[in-house]
């Protein structure tokens, strides 16, 4: 169409720059007679006709058939449309069935590379699994309660004699522990046994805590500390009195206060542990306060006891190791926290499987203790001798023998049980039966891999609609944004390599650790080869 109208336009500019009467007969000496000259332009003018008719009728011809491609062009744009908006249709039912039924153990190779295995891949022996169980069940009933019932006495004891070292008008108040953990949900597996223990405490009068969390709208906490908080100390003014401001004389008595009142001294923020020059609680100040006292506290009462107490880690405060004379150990981990309001839930120090915490003065905030419930939650609407426990108890253990075998990565226990709270939000009840062990394994171990795969595992009550409201989880948490456990591999490439690595000898080596693990079978009774080793 474009070089018809351009031919059209040169014929035209031709036609009219050798028109005769273009230019006026300005010499009126030329001879009118010359017939030569004036045949040769009618015949040029004749020739100039016909070529514009010609291409007048190319034009219309060309016309009708641009109207007869425009309309097919409208009514290909129009079904064009349409199947953009099926397809689109179908991409988000697709996305909302993926939502609603979290991963399928269905789906492919979720790595690229040759040589990957899945979980699909695994060789796993229904017998082996279920002697492996069946130890797991036999330490965990002939053990945890002992070990449990003597660590609650033990840090009973431990925190009383912190209480008396600590100054009551000037130092931290310190409170009741909280058990968390896998010794306190049953799943606990490997050796030495080890208790987690919250150990909440609260500013000296007149000083409160104030926090500042990463999901709400006034927020300056960074997006790299999803999940954390600030906790900013702050002076309750006492208003009506102003016998603690001004010196009113030592003839004057205040109403509101005897003689024997001690006026409240203000505070450095060193003294309250913050950080310096700040008014916001620090984790390093609290550690070293805690690590002191209760090294103060253990002074005190250790007298009474026939075993070893050392600390095991001198940058995690309350991380004990108590060895026995029989040569038996229990690993302790006495972690300060600080309570959220009215909440079960805990800003922490650290956590006792993380290698680094945040910096301050941003805390992490824990929801231990709405995850134990929620535990408890499904252990009573789950079938008689689920198999939920056995398969976090499976891969916690595999993930541990093979960080011995090539080292530390990315992945701690809370991911996996992380993915099995998701499975648990997400799959009937009916499927979690003992006899379904294998294939639910499968389903933790595919969670996993493909949360790696996509760089991205939620936490499994933040902003977590599914919750049950039976865990009481707080409304700002559940309405928060979902936060990503794995947001540091994203940027961490040399990490993330490592971590896919040890994932993937993890899934070969998952039937040689277990074989070696479980005891042989001979009478119908165990034996219990390895029980002390590991």
């Amino acid at each position: 169409m474009q070089g018809a109208i351009a031919r059209v336009c040169m014929v035209v500019a031709a036609a009219i720059l050798n028109h005769p009467l273009l230019f006026p007969q300005e010499n009126s000496t030329l001879p009118e007679q010359d017939e030569e000259l004036i045949s040769r332009m009618r015949e040029h003018e004749e020739m100039l006709v016909k070529e514009q008719a010609r291409l007048e009728e190319e034009l219309s011809q060309l016309e009708s058939k641009q109207e007869e491609s425009s309309k097919e062009g409208y009514s290909w744009y129009f079904w064009s449309a349409v199947s953009f908006v099926i397809f689109f249709t179908i991409e988000m039912c697709r996305v909302d069935i993926a939502d609603t039924d979290v991963r399928p153990v269905e789906d492919e190779d979720m790595f690229s590379e040759s040589g990957s295995v899945t979980p699909r891949m695994m060789v796993l022996d229904k017998d082996l699994l279920s002697n492996f169980c069946d130890k797991c069940t036999y330490t965990s009933a002939h053990e945890n309660w002992r070990v449990r019932e003597f660590v609650e006495g033990f840090a009973d004891d431990l925190l009383e004699s912190l209480r008396s070292v600590c100054d009551r008008e000037a130092d931290m108040e310190v409170w009741d522990f909280v058990g968390i953990g896998s010794m306190f949900e049953s799943w606990k597996v490997c050796k030495p046994l080890m208790c987690d223990l919250l150990v909440p405490f609260s500013p000296p009068d007149p000083h409160s805590f104030q926090f500042q969390l990463w999901c709400s709208s006034s927020s300056d906490v960074p997006p790299d500390m999803q999940g954390c908080g600030k906790i900013k100390v702050t002076k309750e003014n006492e208003e009506g009195c102003l016998c603690g401001s001004a010196n009113l004389g030592e003839d004057m008595l205040c109403l509101l206060h005897s003689r024997n009142d001690v006026t409240k001294v203000d505070r450095s923020p060193e003294e309250l542990l913050c950080s310096r020059n700040t008014p916001f609680l620090a984790k390093d100040q609290v550690m070293k306060w805690f690590q002191i006292s209760v090294t103060k506290a253990w002074g005190r009462i250790s007298h009474k006891y026939d075993f070893e107490v050392t600390f095991r880690n001198l940058d995690a405060a309350g991380a004990l190791k108590i060895r026995f004379r029989s040569g038996k150990v229990i690993v302790m981990n006495i972690i300060p926290v600080v309570q959220l309001e009215d909440t079960d839930a805990y800003f922490v120090s650290h956590f006792p499987s993380d290698c680094e915490s945040p910096a301050d003065p941003y805390w992490p905030l824990s929801f231990a203790v709405y995850e134990r419930n929620l535990l408890k939650y499904y252990a009573k609407r789950l079938p008689q001798h689920s198999c939920h426990l056995h398969c976090l108890q499976i891969v916690t253990f595999l993930h541990r023998k093979q960080t011995g075998l090539t080292g530390k990565s990315a992945l701690t226990n809370y991911h996996f049980k992380t993915a099995l709270l998701h499975l648990l939000l997400s799959k009937n009840s009916s499927s979690w039966g003992y006899e379904n062990m294998e294939h639910r394994l499968r389903d933790v171990l595919c969670f996993m891999q493909k949360s790696l795969q996509e760089k991205r595992l939620h936490h499994a009550l933040i902003g977590n609609s599914k919750v049950p409201k039976h865990a009481q989880v707080p409304e700002m948490i559940r309405t928060a944004e979902p936060v990503n456990l794995l947001r540091s591999l994203v940027l961490q490439t040399d990490l993330y390599a490592a971590t896919v690595r040890h994932f993937q000898e993890m899934l070969r080596n998952a039937n040689v650790l277990i074989q070696e693990y479980t005891p042989q079978l001979s009478n119908g009774f165990l034996h219990h080869s390895r029980d002390e080793s590991l």
